[in-house]
């Protein structure tokens, strides 16, 4: 994988976390981008790379990338996955692929026509014990899928003084919890379990509908750490409470609680499956266990260990059993398999990642939950 080389765009915590799995991959980083120079030469001196550039056009044009990694707000994502499918540029994009699924379903368009790689960073997915979960529910060791329920709760914007451009519609959409890590949630059981989800039933709360923006600049997450020295007061229009229910395939059902103002939970996102035969849970929090549940014997705990694990999900363990693998780890592995998939060359093959694709399904489950939300009723989806 070492002659494909990246660049990436968006010099902020995914910049950071982005540039880190690539050199674990031993993948070249040409530069990156930042909002403007100055933060580009920042990033630049901070992460140790080699180039600055000055504005995407020049990321583009630039033969030496192969793969343009964006990490940028939300409302920058389709114009900038645009560009770059039409540079020839192969696309790792953070999620929501854009603002709403009619811009998503051009982008897997455009992709396929240009023939090039799109790919979605739900890099949740690479948790060895997620993929362990994947093969042991699609090898029917738990039976028929009958129940699927959790939560993703967060703290990050607990105070009316915490702040970020998530807050603003215009720079991170319609949605905010359900866009940020309800995403997360809804892909991660959908694709563990192999079932779609048919109809949503959603219920929004807005807890704190004043707060306080700074007026410098605040990074993602950095609000915790420091209070801005002035502000303006600015009313909120998207959700920190959300909770959804759900109708899959095959008749299952499925729940999830949302929030990003539950005090003490720093990211805190679980799920559990039941099944016919037997149950799974997972935690982030507690990544290398995997709850075993029965009605017949007694439960079980499985510690991740890749001599443990099914034949198929060993290699997305980096690290024998006893040595604990978290949150970088998922983007190591998640560009490992993308990269992998580019250097091989063929774009027919099916593809192990999360695509285009499945970030369009995504735009197109948030439109209906929002919609769900607004007109109190369940909405059902057809998304083929």
């Amino acid at each position: 994988m070492a002659q494909l080389r990246a660049a990436i765009v968006g010099a902020g915590f995914m910049g950071g976390a982005h540039t880190e799995a690539l050199r674990r991959n031993g993948i070249e980083i040409s530069g990156i981008l930042g909002l403007d120079l100055a933060e580009s030469q920042s990033a630049v001196k901070r992460l140790g790379l080699p180039r600055a550039y000055t504005s995407f056009d020049e990321v583009c044009q630039d033969a030496g990338v192969d793969v343009i990694h964006l990490c940028t707000p939300n409302y920058l994502h389709r114009d900038q996955a645009r560009g770059a499918l039409l540079a020839g540029k192969h696309v790792l994009c953070e999620k929501p692929l854009a603002m709403d699924a009619a811009e998503g379903a051009e982008l897997v368009k455009l992709a396929r026509e240009r023939r090039v790689v799109g790919a979605v960073n739900y890099n949740l997915r690479y948790y060895p014990l997620c993929q362990e979960a994947r093969a042991r529910v699609q090898a029917g060791e738990i039976g028929e899928v009958r129940i699927l329920h959790g939560a993703y709760c967060q703290d990050w914007l607990f105070l009316p003084t915490d702040w970020n451009w998530r807050l603003q519609p215009e720079l991170g959409g319609a949605l905010r919890v359900v866009a940020d890590v309800g995403t997360h949630w809804m892909d991660m059981v959908t694709w563990i379990s192999g079932l779609k989800i048919q109809a949503v039933m959603a219920d929004f709360a807005t807890f704190i509908p004043v707060r306080q923006r700074p007026l410098q600049e605040v990074e993602t997450f950095a609000s915790k750490l420091s209070q801005a020295a002035s502000s303006e007061s600015v009313e909120i229009h998207t959700e920190d409470y959300a909770a959804i229910l759900f109708q899959l395939e095959n008749g299952a059902r499925g729940s999830v609680a949302l929030s990003q103002i539950s005090a003490g939970r720093k990211n805190h996102f679980w799920w559990e499956i039941n099944g016919s035969k037997s149950s799974l849970k997972w935690e982030q929090e507690r990544p290398n266990e995997l709850w075993l549940g029965y009605r017949e014997r007694e439960n079980g705990l499985v510690l991740k260990d890749p001599s443990l694990m099914h034949a198929s999900t060993r290699r997305y363990a980096g690290y024998p059993g006893g040595h604990a693998e978290g949150y970088p780890d998922t983007h190591t592995q998640s560009f490992r398999e993308l990269y992998g998939y580019i250097a091989a060359g063929d774009f027919d093959a099916p593809r192990p990642f999360p695509t285009f694709e499945d970030g369009w399904r995504e735009l197109v489950l948030c439109e209906a939950v929002q919609r769900s939300a607004v007109e109190r009723r369940w909405v059902e989806i057809d998304i083929g």
